[in-house]
């Protein structure tokens, strides 16, 4: 591989941007935000961030690590060599969509040491690539350009492209990146990003800026993990929410505590801890031997991560904040907001979650995760 911009490559990252949501928490509740003007504004997809380098017949899929995930997707590494320029540098997002939105839990499944199932896997569950910048195309180093330049020139680049490859959708208006915020959720986007026009492309620094929703739910604390350190402090507060047939389910946790708080919080917590058989995810303790709330959180990113933990009393509520949901869970960790002594944990319900309105990625962008696009099944 010879091109102007050669890998590895750390992705140039965003920083956050603070946006609350106010009035109602129902369908069509508004959220609030300000972002400096000048920008260019794209949907924040979630997905794994990749860096393709493409030179002739030789592909690699970068990682925000940089770790390639180039043996994980094959199926895009045959749709790379078909659809993009022949020798070019590409920052995207690898996602796989479905005619529901964005499947995160699939494509984290697609992470798999065995060659068979990889290749089983990029047949059920195939993904898509979402570009979004330009950092080298032919013998043209594209980084020290600004990112007008660079957007204008990947747009140009992938005009002839098909899927799985997209080019993401972008504007420089403010209202209309404020109608993506609100609506492009119901399709499993999870904001915005704005990139300043004027801006390089530059690796690892965060000059961009991402818009995220900000919510708070009053969660009750069904049990704990030990902090990896050992001994008395507390690592994470897994966290439940009654369903309407009554039974407690998983969410997430929260776990960003200074040491003497979750030394305290271990302390505290001692009168809650009970036995599995007189807790609501006992069945907990008889999967694969590990005491853990939901059988897919074994670690597939550290097999040596202990993920067991101990059982609570529910008996104490804490309100947490939480960008977006997946499925019936925190798509990503909760954040410790305030303990709720006043909450009765029966009353933490889903009911109080804010509603995002439904939305087709179809409509995003145009072909990703069509209805027509035979539907295949998910390979446990």
């Amino acid at each position: 591989m010879d091109l102007p911009v050669m890998p590895p490559v750390s992705p140039m990252l965003a920083k956050s941007v603070g946006a609350k949501s106010v009035g109602a928490k129902s369908v069509g509740a508004k959220s609030v935000w300000a972002i400096p003007p000048g920008a260019s504004y794209e949907p924040k997809w979630d997905g794994f961030r990749s860096i393709c380098f493409r030179d002739g017949d030789e592909v690699e899929l970068g990682s925000r690590n940089q770790r390639p995930l180039t043996r994980y997707f094959p199926e895009l590494v045959a749709a790379v060599k078909a659809e993009l320029p022949r020798r070019c540098v590409i920052d995207g997002e690898i996602v796989i969509a479905t005619g529901h939105g964005l499947d995160f839990e699939a494509l984290q499944q697609r992470i798999h040491p065995a060659d068979s199932r990889v290749r089983t896997l990029a047949d059920h569950t195939p993904a898509s690539f979402i570009a979004f910048d330009l950092l080298a195309l032919g013998d043209e180093d594209y980084t020290q350009r600004p990112f007008s330049e660079r957007r204008a020139a990947l747009v140009a680049a992938l005009a002839g492209s098909g899927p799985p490859i997209h080019v993401t959708p972008a504007t420089t208006e403010r209202a209309t990146a404020q109608r993506w915020f609100e609506e492009f959720e119901g399709a499993g986007l999870d904001g915005v990003i704005a990139k300043p026009l004027t801006i390089t492309y530059q690796p690892d620094k965060r000059v961009m800026f991402k818009i995220k929703h900000e919510r708070t739910a009053d969660c009750v604390v069904a049990g704990y993990r030990l902090h990896r350190s050992g001994g008395d402090a507390i690592g994470s507060l897994l966290l439940g929410l009654y369903q309407d047939d009554g039974q407690l389910a998983s969410v997430g946790v929260i776990g960003a505590f200074p040491m003497p708080e979750r030394r305290r919080l271990f302390a505290e917590l001692q009168p809650l801890v009970t036995i599995f058989d007189e807790h609501p995810w006992s069945w907990a303790a008889h999967v694969s031997g590990e005491r853990t709330p939901r059988k897919n959180e074994f670690s597939r990113w550290n097999a040596g991560k202990d993920l067991s933990f101990v059982p609570l009393r529910p008996e104490r509520v804490v309100e947490v904040r939480y960008d977006h949901m997946e499925g019936s869970r925190f798509r990503h960790t909760a954040q410790f907001n305030r303990w709720r002594p006043d909450r009765d944990p029966r009353s933490c319900g889903y009911a109080q979650l804010e509603q995002p309105l439904t939305f087709s990625l179809g409509d995003i962008v145009a072909g990703l995760g069509d209805a027509d696009r035979p539907e295949r099944g998910r390979i446990r």
